[in-house]
């Protein structure tokens, strides 16, 4: 199968919100997201970011450019606050190239925020 472009999913939780807390969980999303799915830096085309609303300490763009994803276009929104929605948690949508077919990408759901998705394989 030839690559295409596909959106894979993340999302980790924080216990306090501060740049300290949430720069390793953001990082360590990314890492395992890009590992369970064989992707390298080039494959990478984009990265849309959402945190809840009470995450202001730092973008987790931010986290991302730390670890080398300076050269990627990044953006970050505030997640809608829904009443009883999982506390102090950041999302991803990373877009890639890839020769996975739909069934074959593993999405990371970490801490906090592992069943938020437990129909998408992981």
């Amino acid at each position: 199968m030839t690559d295409r472009v596909v959106a894979l999913r993340g999302a980790t939780t924080v216990e306090v919100d501060s740049e300290e807390a949430i720069f390793p969980r953001v990082q360590e999303m990314l890492t395992v997201l890009m590992e369970r799915n064989g992707l390298v830096h080039d494959d990478i085309i984009s990265a849309f970011f959402t945190a809840t609303p009470d995450l202001t300490a730092v973008f987790p763009a931010t986290a991302a450019r730390a670890i080398g994803f300076g050269d990627i276009p990044l953006i970050c929104a505030s997640e809608i606050a829904v009443r009883g929605a999982t506390a102090m948690c950041v999302r991803v949508m990373l877009h890639a190239y890839t020769s996975l077919s739909r069934n074959e990408i593993r999405h990371v759901y970490l801490h906090g925020a592992q069943g938020l998705r437990d129909d998408l394989p992981g």
